[in-house]
């Protein structure tokens, strides 16, 4: 008989995140976005910077994802990534500065360098903010 969960881990260099079955996992890859229903085929993607959803018991769970790689096989999918948040954690406040923050950096940038740092400090806040207002 199919397996109907999922065995998911989200885990950043300091811990584990989230880990438990869900129904389902959804991101955004570097390639495009995608999901992953239980019994799915072994499947790699490399992570934008952006969010992953799991489906636990119904419920949507959100999670800001700083880019990295996912994993799938035998029914278990692991997320890692350099950081990452559950949405309903995420301080709305502090995002929407560092928002701000790096708008104003990408205004004033000098070099190509500090263009794209800037960029990385804007999708990161951009993913963060993403993440709460759909929780």
């Amino acid at each position: 008989m199919p397996d109907k969960t999922i065995h998911f881990k989200l885990i950043t260099p300091e811990k584990i995140v989230f880990e438990d079955d869900v129904e389902a996992v959804y991101a955004q890859g570097t390639k495009g976005s995608f999901g992953i229903l239980p019994n799915h085929i072994a499947f790699m993607s490399t992570l934008a910077i952006d969010t992953a959803k799991v489906v636990k018991n119904g419920e949507e769970i959100i999670f800001s994802i700083m880019g990295g790689a996912l994993q799938f096989k035998n029914n278990e999918a692991i997320i890692l990534t350099e950081a990452a948040e559950n949405g309903q954690d995420i301080d709305t406040a502090r995002a929407k500065l560092a928002k701000e923050r790096a708008e104003a950096k990408i205004g004033s940038a000098q070099t190509q360098r500090d263009i794209q740092l800037a960029n990385a400090a804007l999708a990161k806040a951009m993913a963060r903010l993403k993440a709460a207002s759909r929780q």
